[in-house]
């Protein structure tokens, strides 16, 4: 029996009345929290701290590392500025300046977000991105927070008040409108922030219209969530939680494929009796989870953390999805892990583990084009290259053919790549040019 627990959350305003910042984190430590924290979101709930940190480890702790900003996140120059915009004690809306000016440093759009969103009869939809053929992206507005906020994130523009680098939308309608018009749509993914921070009140609000227009091109709702993650007791204790899973028994009995497309980022987000309990309470309702994450520098850039995830994942039901490269933006530079050692990693996981486990896809980078899979190291004609291939892409017909990039050991995003084989560009793009100019109707 899992007993229920008050949700509390903590910010940069509080954050210091925390026991376990008290007791374990230096002065310095504090202070670079409240440094990076005033660049880059943070915020973090008593779950995370009492159930997954474990005190003893820090600063290694992954959780920690997950969760809590750290000085290294920023350039030593991004640092200073940030500091002693703080030591001159501006007012807030000067402090803010100097923090979007830092950001908007930092890619907040990474891999060409903005040529994803689409246009129906002269309306830009804001909350919506089509990038690949069959899947639509859809941000609601009530869904623009998360329980906890990953120092990863590379929807971090989301959570820091910048309005122009939102993603959301209120309307469903216009969303119903969009499916209707494109009936190369098949799947629907509600993301965000986080679907999940939602009532299921506000949750059906977005839901409902979508099963009652009864679209027959739409297939899967996929819902992408950290909730089992963060806060279980969403589908277990809180005061909605069964009203919750009702609502997913209905969308899987009405003959639409539900899946909920977790994020863990570690072990050990698998092993509380609450995250275990959540899980099997969503799989009840006739729902699939799929599970995905980032590999990352100080969190999981090992292949014994992938194993046991990918392992423990099937043990609960789970089905291993993807490995993600951290996307080049935000605090990447502390993140990021070399493409070759990654590749390494996935293989030394993969080949650990049954085949029921072998489902998950990797390492894949999020790019402009395309889902790009490393799919190895090789010699062609005496040149050492990586072996590359795309698992989406924005013209379907990229996907599946492989290419080739010159070996490069200190590579951590595809821009770092030149085409190998003496190749002037990759065979992509030209087009993907000529398509980041077309809009989205």
């Amino acid at each position: 029996m899992i007993e229920a627990r008050k949700y509390r959350v903590f910010t940069l305003r509080n954050f210091k009345k925390i026991p376990q910042v008290q007791t374990y984190l230096t002065e310095t430590d504090k202070h670079s929290i409240e440094v990076v924290g005033n660049v880059l979101p943070f915020k973090v709930n008593n779950y995370v701290i009492d159930e997954l940190i474990d005190w003893d480890n820090i600063p290694d702790d992954p959780i920690y590392q997950l969760t809590f900003p750290q000085r290294d996140m920023l350039s030593d120059a991004h640092f200073t500025e940030m500091e002693n915009a703080l030591k001159q004690d501006l007012p807030k809306a000067a402090l803010k300046l100097v923090a979007n000016k830092i950001r908007y440093e930092l890619n907040p759009h990474p891999a060409g977000q903005e040529h994803n969103v689409p246009v129906l009869e002269g309306t830009k939809l804001t909350g919506i991105q089509h990038k690949y053929r069959e899947t639509v992206l859809f941000f609601p507005s009530n869904s623009q927070t998360c329980h906890a906020y990953c120092t990863f994130c590379f929807r971090w523009p989301q959570f820091v008040g910048i309005d122009e680098l939102k993603f959301a939308m209120q309307e469903t309608d216009l969303l119903v409108e969009y499916l209707k018009k494109h009936r190369e749509v098949t799947d629907v993914l509600f993301t965000g922030g986080d679907p999940m921070v939602m009532s299921v009140k506000k949750f059906s609000a977005y839901i409902d219209p979508l099963l009652e227009a009864d679209i027959p091109n739409l297939k899967t709702i996929r819902i992408g969530t950290k909730a089992l993650g963060y806060w279980p007791y969403k589908f277990l204790t809180d005061k909605d939680a069964d009203e919750m899973l009702e609502l997913f028994k209905r969308i899987v009995d009405q003959g639409i494929h539900l899946t909920v497309m977790a994020h863990f980022n570690h072990p050990v987000e698998l092993r509380t009796p609450a995250v275990k309990a959540a899980i099997r309470r969503i799989l009840q309702t006739g729902a699939k989870i799929r599970t995905q994450s980032p590999i990352m520098k100080h969190i999981n850039d090992n292949a014994a953390a992938w194993r046991d995830m990918w392992k423990e994942q099937v043990q609960l039901g789970c089905i291993p999805y993807y490995m993600f490269v951290a996307r080049d933006t935000g605090a990447q530079d502390y993140f990021a892990v070399e493409l070759d050692r990654i590749h390494r990693i996935f293989r030394d996981a993969y080949r650990q583990v049954s085949g029921v486990a072998r489902t998950v896809r990797g390492p894949s980078m999020s790019t402009d084009p395309g889902k790009v899979q490393i799919l190895g190291v090789s010699q062609i004609h005496g040149e050492k290259v990586f072996v590359l291939r795309f698992i989406q892409g924005r013209n379907p017909n990229w996907v599946g053919q492989p290419f080739f990039a010159t070996y490069d050991p200190n590579a951590i995003w595809l821009d770092d790549l030149e085409p190998a084989l003496g190749r002037k560009q990759f065979f992509f793009e030209e087009e993907r040019i000529k398509l980041d100019e077309i809009p989205l109707n």
